[in-house]
C-alpha cells in the first residue's frame, strides 16, 4: 500500500543518488562541518555527561510541559506580550493572518524558521499580497530559487559557490565570478532597507524559556536582531516541544546546539526576547506575540516509545551523519524536517499513513543516535515506527505475508539447511536481482551453511 509520497521518494531519491554533482557538493559540505564539529567537540569536559544531563532535562520537560507552557505564558504575559495557541498549521496562519491585516501590514522580514517552513507561511502570505523576505542568506537564496530549505540548519547546503553566483548574476547584476564575500555584501546591501520598511518581523525560537517567560533565539547573521528590532510587530512562531524550564538551562544548551549544528563554541548572536519594547528601553517592537505550535506533537507525546522525538534541537547533526541523507539529499524527502530526525518525527506530525517510507529510509547504523546532543535513540524510534505500521495494517497483505514467511523460515534451522546453496542463490539470482541488484552485486550463498561446516569439522 504504497502512497504517492512514497512512490516520489523512492524516484526522486533513486535519481539523486547517483548524481555525481549532487553528490560532490553534499560531500564537500559536510566534510568541512566535521572538520569543525572535531574542533569544536573538545570544549566539553565530558560531552557525554553533557548530553546525558541534556536528554534527562528535556524528558522532564515533556513529563511537565502542562505545568511548563502556563509558566510561561504567565511570565510572558507580565511583560506585555500575547500569546496564540494554535492547534494545527491552519490555525496558525488564521491567527497571523488576523495580525496583519489589523497592522495594515504589507510586507514581512523573516529569520530563519523551521515553524514557518512547516505551516508554509510563505504560500500563505502570497496568498494574502503580503510580500515576505527571508533575511537569512541560505534561506533568501533558496527562496530566490523557488525552492524549499535543503537542510534543517543550512537551507542551501546543495549549492556550490558558482550556483549562487550564477543566481546573482541572474537576479542582481553582480560579476559572474563574484567572490562570496561580495556575494555577502550584496544580499546585505538588498536587505539593509527591508528591516527598516517592513511592517512585521516573524521569527522562530530556538528555546523557549519557562521561568522568564523569553524566548531565546540563537543566529550566525544578525538577520534575527534586525528583524525583531526594528519592525513595530514581532510574531515568533515556536513548537510547544521547545520550552526548557529556566534560563540557567542555556550555559548547557546553546553550547550543544552550535557545536553539534555549525561547529562553533558558540554563535554570534545569541539573544533572549521577553516581550516588547518597555518604557525603559529604546528599542524593540511596541508588540510581541508568542504563537505555540502544536501541529501534531501532542500526538507524538502521546506515543510513549517515541515522545522522545520531542526533545530535538535542531542542530542537524543527525542529517549530517546519516549515510542516506548524504545520498538522497533534503528535497527528497518533501517534508519540513528531513533526515533521520525527519523520519521518525513526520509521520506522527503529518500521518503514518503517507509518511511511514521514511522510517525505512535507514540503514540503521546508529550514526545518528551517536551524534546526537540530546541523546535521541533515533535508530530505535525508526524501527518502532515501523513496528507501528505493520501492527496498524498500513503495509500490503503481501508484505505481511512474505515477512511472516521468512520469519517462519529463518528460526527454523532444519528448513534452512534443507536448500542448498545452489538453490538459495537461483532464488537470488531471477526474484531478488531487480529489487536488491540494480545497483550492487549480489552476494553468493555457500553451497554448505555454516552450521553444515560447523558440524562436518567438529564432528
Amino acid at each position: 500500500m504504497s502512497s504517492a509520497k512514497e512512490t516520489t521518494f523512492l524516484k526522486e531519491s533513486a535519481a539523486k543518488a547517483f548524481e555525481p554533482r549532487h553528490r560532490k557538493i553534499i560531500n564537500y559540505n559536510i566534510d568541512k562541518y566535521d572538520d569543525a564539529v572535531s574542533r569544536a567537540l573538545p570544549q566539553f569536559h565530558h560531552l557525554e555527561n553533557s548530553k546525558r544531563k541534556a536528554h534527562i532535562i528535556k524528558w522532564r520537560v515533556m513529563e511537565n510541559l502542562d505545568k511548563l507552557l502556563p509558566e510561561f505564558e504567565s511570565n510572558f504575559l507580565r511583560r506585555g506580550g500575547k500569546v496564540i495557541w494554535a492547534n494545527d498549521a491552519a490555525e496558525a496562519r488564521n491567527e497571523i493572518g488576523k495580525i496583519l491585516a489589523d497592522a495594515g501590514a504589507k510586507t514581512v522580514v523573516k529569520s530563519k524558521s523551521m515553524t514557518t517552513e512547516e505551516i508554509e507561511l510563505n504560500e500563505f502570505l502570497t496568498e494574502k499580497n503580503i510580500k515576505a523576505i527571508e533575511t537569512d542568506l541560505g534561506e533568501y537564496i533558496v527562496q530566490l530559487l523557488g525552492q524549499k530549505p535543503y537542510h534543517i540548519v543550512t537551507p542551501a547546503m546543495h549549492l556550490s559557490l558558482s550556483d549562487i553566483q550564477a543566481l546573482f548574476h541572474q537576479h542582481f547584476g553582480t560579476p559572474p565570478d563574484a567572490t562570496a564575500s561580495a556575494l555577502t555584501l550584496k544580499a546585505r546591501e538588498l536587505l539593509r532597507e527591508q528591516y527598516t520598511t517592513a511592517d512585521v518581523g516573524i521569527t522562530g525560537g530556538n528555546f523557549l524559556i519557562a521561568d522568564t517567560g523569553s524566548v531565546a533565539i540563537t543566529e550566525n547573521e544578525g538577520n534575527a536582531r534586525l528583524s525583531t528590532t526594528f519592525p513595530k510587530i514581532h510574531v515568533a512562531i515556536v513548537g510547544i516541544e521547545k520550552i526548557i524550564p529556566s534560563l540557567n538551562d542555556l550555559d548547557l544548551f546553546w553550547p550543544l546546539l552550535s557545536t553539534h549544528g555549525t561547529g562553533q563554541r558558540l554563535t554570534v548572536y545569541n539573544s533572549i526576547i521577553s516581550g516588547p519594547r518597555q518604557e525603559n528601553e529604546t528599542d524593540g517592537p511596541e508588540e510581541m506575540y508568542v504563537v505555540l505550535l502544536d501541529n501534531g506533537r501532542t500526538d507524538l507525546l502521546a506515543q510513549k516509545d517515541q515522545r522522545q522525538g520531542l526533545y530535538c534541537i535542531r542542530c542537524g547533526a543527525c542529517l549530517n551523519a546519516c549515510p542516506i541523507y548524504k545520498n538522497v539529499g533534503g528535497h527528497t524527502y518533501n517534508t519540513t524536517y528531513s533526515g533521520p530526525i525527519g523520519s521518525l518525527i513526520t509521520p506522527h506530525l503529518r500521518g503514518m499513513a503517507e509518511f511511514k517510507h521514511l522510517s525505512y529510509a535507514s540503514s540503521l547504523c546508529g550514526k545518528c543516535s551517536e551524534v546526537c546532543p540530546v541523546k535521541i535513540d533515533i535508530h530505535k524510534m525508526l524501527l518502532l515506527n515501523r513496528r507501528d505500521a505493520v501492527g496498524t495494517h498500513l503495509v500490503s497483505k503481501t508484505e505481511r505475508l512474505a515477512w511472516k514467511g521468512f520469519t517462519y523460515a529463518i528460526t527454523k534451522r532444519k528448513l534452512i539447511d534443507f536448500f542448498s546453496g545452489k538453490t538459495k542463490n537461483f532464488v537470488l539470482r531471477n526474484f531478488f536481482r531487480k529489487a536488491w541488484g540494480k545497483h550492487r552485486q549480489l552476494p553468493h550463498i555457500a553451497t554448505k551453511s555454516f552450521s553444515q561446516q560447523w558440524r562436518e569439522q567438529d564432528k
